[in-house]
């Protein structure tokens, strides 16, 4: 008979490795307070960047759209699940993004697996920055290219990799925009200059970017005045948007091709209208203010600002993404726990997300924190991190 004894082993060694870490349930919606076991505590681990999920424009749109579609489409796309409002929706995020049209996937990381595995084959060559997001691993492995991993953010490894790949089909340079555990900003000039030079796709995941980076939170392309350079940019719905789902931007052609060689637009339902209508919200919203966007980096720069003068390490940041730097897996979960002790929800983060010496608590500040909330958590940090030793 069956058993999950390797399972129960594997489940015991994350136990004594300080690694296990069971779901934590909230009682609340996202915000910049949440409850926890009946506690109100300060949130810092949300991807809801302008607080925009629980925003009464959102809501309303959603209300209004579960009246007129109800609660699901009841189809992929290709059939009969290819409503009105997608087609808005995907229209809006292509005039906002700046290309010719965009594609809605389910999430930011089917997005990834979709594009990535149908546009690269087997006589193509892939070259990702090493701290590249799950998601695009993920779809790079769905492949059978050749593949070449370069040192984060190394410009002279990329250069190398590009001139060691000349005799493939294609060449792909895939970079996340902004790196989800350090929080720093790709180089994204530089790749692009190398990428031209070398005649290579360049293909950008803004899934941290998005909403957050360039005008009105058009990403990184934006960010960096780079449109029409960009071949291939990731987006999602699922953080500072406050909804759910990804996208892709691109030319007229890639999408046509992606509806019919996608895997994961093919066989999943499409969104449902909800979903919709609170991203078309979302996006009227960034369109007429940068109000958010302003709140957002005023508070992660003072807060990250008060952290470092505190001592701690918070690694390469320069966006709303701060990670303290602990150290091994056990230290940094003990640290989580004792802000938890203190009202402060930041979650630890560990291996193999990171290197097994780099384990960190990963804040995130959004534009809905008082810079009172704020000053409660550094307080929290302070006596956490003197009382296991992290401070002196």
């Amino acid at each position: 008979m069956a058993n999950w004894n390797r399972l129960y082993d594997e489940l015991e060694q994350l136990k004594e490795e300080g690694r296990y870490r069971p779901l934590t349930v909230w009682e609340s919606g996202a915000a910049s307070t949440m409850t926890l076991g009946g506690r109100e505590l300060i949130q810092l681990s949300s991807n809801n960047y302008l607080g925009l999920a629980g925003h009464p424009a959102l809501r309303e749109a959603a209300i209004a759209a579960t009246e007129k579609y109800g609660v699901g489409s009841g189809s992929v796309r290709t059939i009969a699940g290819t409503l009105d409002i997608h087609v808005i929706l995907e229209e809006e995020l292509a005039a906002f993004k700046g290309t010719e049209a965009a594609l809605v996937f389910q999430s930011g990381f089917t997005a990834n697996q979709g594009v990535i595995a149908s546009l690269v084959g087997a006589e193509d060559v892939v070259i990702s920055d090493e701290l590249n997001h799950a998601s695009i691993i993920d779809g790079i492995r769905l492949t059978k290219a050749a593949r070449k991993i370069y040192a984060h953010k190394d410009m002279e490894q990329l250069e190398q990799a590009l001139k060691e790949s000349a005799g493939y089909r294609n060449r792909y340079v895939i970079t996340d925009g902004v790196f989800s555990m350090d929080g720093d900003i790709a180089p994204l000039p530089a790749i692009v200059e190398l990428a031209e030079k070398y005649d290579a796709f360049v293909y950008v995941d803004d899934a941290h970017s998005s909403g957050v980076l360039g005008k009105n939170g058009k990403g990184t392309t934006d960010h960096f005045g780079l449109h029409g350079r960009v071949h291939i940019q990731i987006g999602t719905l699922s953080k500072a948007v406050g909804a759910v789902g990804g996208y892709v931007a691109c030319d007229a052609v890639v999408k046509d091709y992606l509806i019919h060689k996608a895997r994961p637009f093919l066989f999943s339902t499409s969104q449902t209208p909800a979903v919709a209508a609170t991203a078309l919200a979302a996006i009227g919203l960034l369109r007429e203010s940068g109000t958010l966007i302003e709140m957002l980096w005023d508070n992660a720069a003072y807060f990250r600002g008060k952290v470092q003068a505190l001592g701690f390490d918070t690694g390469a940041s320069e966006t709303p993404i701060i990670p303290v730097i602990v150290g091994s897996p056990s230290e940094s979960m003990a640290f989580s726990d004792a802000l938890l002790q203190e009202g402060v929800f930041a979650q630890g983060i560990v291996f193999p997300t990171v290197a097994y010496d780099k384990g960190r608590v990963r804040f995130i500040v959004t534009a809905q924190h008082t810079r009172e909330q704020l000053d409660l958590v550094l307080g929290a940090l302070e006596r956490a991190g003197r009382k296991l030793g992290l401070l002196p």
